[in-house]
C-alpha cells in the first residue's frame, strides 16, 4: 500500500468513528498523474447525490503529454459496495455524520483507492483537548527515552 496524499486536517477538525476504503473512478492520464505527481485532498469532500458518492474538489493535475480538457478539480464517482453505501448514507441522514476524504492511497493490486470517513466536527474546546493530549503523549514519550 502506497499513500499518495493525506487529509492531515481531517483528525484535527473532525471526530472519525468510521473508517471505510472506496474505490475512484478516474481516466488513464489521471491515474498516470497521481503515479508521478501528489495529489491534493485538503479541500475535498464528499457529497451523495442519488444513491451515489461523489469526491468533489479534489486537485488531481494535468498529465503533461496527455490531450484530456477534464478540469483537474471535476468530480469523481465513488465505489463502494451497496451495503456499505447504505450504511454510510444511513449515519449521514440519521445520525448528522459528515463523510470526510482522508487520504489517497495505491492497493496491492495497484488500484487507486480512497479512504473515507464518517465523522462528527469537534467543537473547539474538543480541539484543545486533542492537542493537550497530544502533547503530553511526546512530552511522556521524552522523558522515558532520556531516563
Amino acid at each position: 500500500m502506497k499513500i499518495i496524499a493525506t487529509n492531515k486536517k481531517a483528525s484535527y477538525d473532525y471526530q472519525i468513528s468510521l473508517k471505510v476504503d472506496a474505490g475512484i473512478v478516474l481516466t488513464g492520464p489521471e491515474v498516470k498523474s497521481l503515479r508521478n505527481n501528489s495529489p491534493s485532498i485538503k479541500e475535498s469532500y464528499v457529497e451523495e447525490k442519488g444513491n451515489e458518492l461523489w469526491l468533489c474538489n479534489c486537485f488531481i493535475k494535468k498529465y503533461v503529454s496527455s490531450s484530456e480538457k477534464d478540469s483537474p478539480t471535476r468530480k469523481r464517482k465513488l465505489l463502494e459496495n451497496k451495503r456499505e453505501l447504505d450504511k454510510i448514507s444511513g449515519s449521514v441522514k440519521k445520525d448528522g455524520f459528515s463523510i470526510i476524504p482522508i487520504s489517497i492511497f495505491f492497493n496491492d493490486k495497484g488500484l487507486v483507492k480512497l479512504n473515507i470517513g464518517l465523522g462528527k466536527g469537534k467543537k473547539k474546546y474538543d480541539k484543545r483537548e486533542s492537542q493537550k493530549l497530544k502533547d503530553w503523549n511526546k512530552n511522556k514519550q521524552r522523558l522515558l527515552k532520556n531516563n
